[in-house]
């Protein structure tokens, strides 16, 4: 795994082998810790960067470039 900083200085670990497939890259598998025992969140492939938000469906969408993961969960009365 790849070690990263977070903005407020905490060190998280990027797990490459994790992740799921974005319209401009993939999102990877971000942890706590080295053991894997605790998700911190995700990383854009496209932009390297932690900056991103989920909704309550699973959809991701990254601040800073755009990239987006469809939910991964889904109902027509959502939209």
């Amino acid at each position: 795994m790849d070690a990263t900083t977070t903005r407020d200085g905490q060190t998280v670990y990027v797990s490459r082998e994790e992740g799921d497939r974005g319209s401009k890259g993939p999102f990877f598998v971000v942890y706590s810790d080295e053991g894997r025992n605790s998700r911190y969140g995700y990383l854009c492939g496209n932009c390297e960067r932690i900056d991103n938000a989920m909704d309550p469906m699973g959809r991701i969408e990254c601040n800073v470039c755009g990239n987006v993961r469809k939910p991964t969960e889904w109902d027509a009365a959502h939209e």
